[in-house]
């Protein structure tokens, strides 16, 4: 079967905490099952919309990659923080690599998948790196929080009611550095896995980049790239299937479609949680600020119904009509107002 022409671009940011198991702190890393229905997913997306890039997160792994450093310690050197965010985006990248590959295989579908390192431009001087934000590794309870604080130094915080997680500095993306490569794989008709965890941080000083100890917001890396390459569409999968206000509280209500103002209002009100769904919020306002058309957000299994309408959270400029893709009707093509 011959590659699927582009229709259109579409960048999916798949979230970290969707490939781990959830056995607790302790439990069993990425899997290939584990990658299946989203996998499933982005190639059902790449048959019928072409164009596709795939992000990922990379909170819980590289928390590990942290853990398993700190642990090691008296026996070998630790990696620096830019390596272990590396080394996340190698072995997540070429768990969805093989895995999606596998399902296009599957299908008879020539789509070739490339996993890329990619390094994210980060001022020397951002002020995140004198205030640790970014939540990374796995969810401990607070006494657990204070004995690893004491014993490994590292700064614990309490993460949206779910339990405490260390925190690391989460400086702003700048420039994804292999945007040009990125760019000329997705022309080419090929799927792109790339930005993994938010790119590896890096300073340019001179004519030298070097890694600093960092974990930049995949999301908002993730929307940076959706701009960068003129994307029409943008699609977070998270742990949700769809965004709520007052979320967990009684009258909890799910946002079915809402426009770029409702949601700037949403984030007015305080709404949404820093830790939690907040950054995934203003990364889509973002997009869509800078020439995006559509974000939509939902959870792995509901993405397709998602990009119909059907499902999931849908963020649109106010006054546009949001569209089914038929994407789940077999359709060739998508409408013209999503191209």
């Amino acid at each position: 079967m011959e590659a699927v022409r582009v229709i259109s671009r579409t960048v999916v940011a798949v979230g970290g905490n969707s490939l781990i198991s959830s056995g607790g702190n302790n439990g069993n890393l990425d899997t290939h099952k584990l990658a299946r229905t989203v996998c499933e997913e982005l190639a059902t997306i790449a048959q019928f919309r072409g164009g596709v890039v795939i992000t990922h997160g990379n909170g819980p792994q590289v928390g590990f990659e942290l853990l398993r450093n700190a642990m090691a310690a008296s026996c070998v050197p630790p990696d620096g923080m830019d390596v272990n965010v590396a080394a996340t985006q190698g072995y997540i990248g070429y768990l969805l690599q093989q895995v999606l590959g596998d399902v296009l295989e599957e299908r008879g579908v020539d789509i070739p998948v490339t996993a890329l390192v990619t390094q994210v431009l980060v001022a020397p001087d951002d002020p995140a790196f004198e205030n640790p934000s970014k939540p990374v590794g796995p969810f401990y309870n607070e006494e657990e929080a204070h004995r690893i604080n004491k014993e490994f130094g590292w700064i614990m915080k309490e993460d949206a009611g779910r339990g405490w997680r260390r925190v690391v500095s989460s400086p702003k993306p700048r420039r994804i550095l292999e945007l040009e490569s990125i760019r000329t794989l997705v022309n080419a008709g090929q799927i792109v896995i790339c930005a993994g965890g938010g790119g590896i941080p890096v300073v340019r000083e001179g004519y030298k980049v070097r890694g600093v100890p960092a974990v930049i917001d995949k999301d908002h890396v993730s929307a940076l790239l959706a701009t960068r390459l003129e994307a029409d569409t943008y699609v977070i999968s998270t742990a949700v299937p769809e965004v709520y206000v007052n979320f967990g509280r009684p009258d909890q209500k799910s946002i079915r479609s809402a426009t770029l103002e409702e949601m700037e209002r949403f984030v007015y009100q305080g709404e949404f949680a820093e830790g939690s769904m907040m950054p995934k919020i203003r990364a889509s306002i973002g997009f869509l600020k800078h020439g995006g058309e559509k974000v939509v957000i939902s959870s792995p299994g509901n993405l397709l119904l998602a990009l119909d309408g059907e499902a999931g959270t849908t963020i649109v400029h106010g006054g546009r009509s949001i569209q089914k893709s038929m994407l789940l009707s077999g359709s060739e093509g998508v409408s013209s107002a999503e191209r």
